[in-house]
């Protein structure tokens, strides 16, 4: 469902909240149900293995509604589907919680340099919500990006979507696009910069060690 898509990308399942919620637990699936619209539709909403999905059902056909999933303009549809956003927004205050990327080895990077360098993600780009800067707070230079990119743009032909982290190595860039794991820096100074696709082909102590050297470059004058 992709209101559930969109909703719930950058959140982490609180999984004890969710009987609390309303959820009922059975063979392994939370489940959750609720009557909309004059109890003209229902939105069955599932959790397996910390996975939420759902789906909308029509009463009077019985059938999944699955205009839900496009966009109109008409008012019937657009008062349906805030009345499911309603729901899934109230689920996701209550059952989740905010996290600042969408991949775990994302989320374990950003807590390290937190932890480390106190600094957080900086969200510049309204059309790019999914990027996040990591300045220097002794200068304001960037030493570290995350950005959520398709994997055609990195390597290969997939067109899944992935993060990378992008790290400022400068004369030890080319040492490193050695490792097979690390790429030429994607839309950033190829000569500088390196990206590495947060998917645990590197441990996250080699990438600790990265954005040690990252930061330490953008220390300098």
């Amino acid at each position: 469902m992709k209101l559930i898509d969109d909703l719930f990308k950058n959140y982490k399942l609180k999984e004890e909240k969710l009987i609390k919620y309303g959820f009922i637990f059975n063979d392994g699936i939370y489940s959750y149900n609720k009557l909309i619209h004059n109890n003209e539709f229902e939105l069955i909403i599932n959790v397996k293995n910390k996975i939420i999905y759902g789906k909308l059902i029509d009463k009077d056909f019985n059938d999944e509604y699955i205009k839900i999933n496009f966009e109109s303009s008409s008012g019937f549809f657009e008062e349906l589907k805030r009345e499911c956003e309603d729901i899934l927004l109230d689920i996701r205050s209550n059952c989740y919680l905010k996290e600042d990327f969408i991949f775990i080895q994302s989320n374990i990077i950003s807590k390290y340099i937190k932890e480390k360098y106190n600094v957080i993600p900086e969200y510049l780009w309204e059309s790019e919500p999914g990027f996040g800067v990591f300045r220097n707070p002794n200068n304001d230079k960037w030493f570290g990006i995350i950005m959520n990119i398709n994997k055609n743009k990195i390597v290969g032909k997939d067109n899944k979507e992935i993060e990378v982290l992008n790290l400022m190595l400068h004369d030890k860039t080319e040492y490193y696009l050695n490792n097979k794991n690390i790429y030429p820096a994607y839309h950033m100074n190829k000569k500088n910069w390196i990206s590495i696709i947060l998917d645990e082909s590197l441990s996250n102590d080699e990438i600790f060690n990265l954005i040690d050297i990252s930061f330490n470059n953008s220390d300098k004058k």
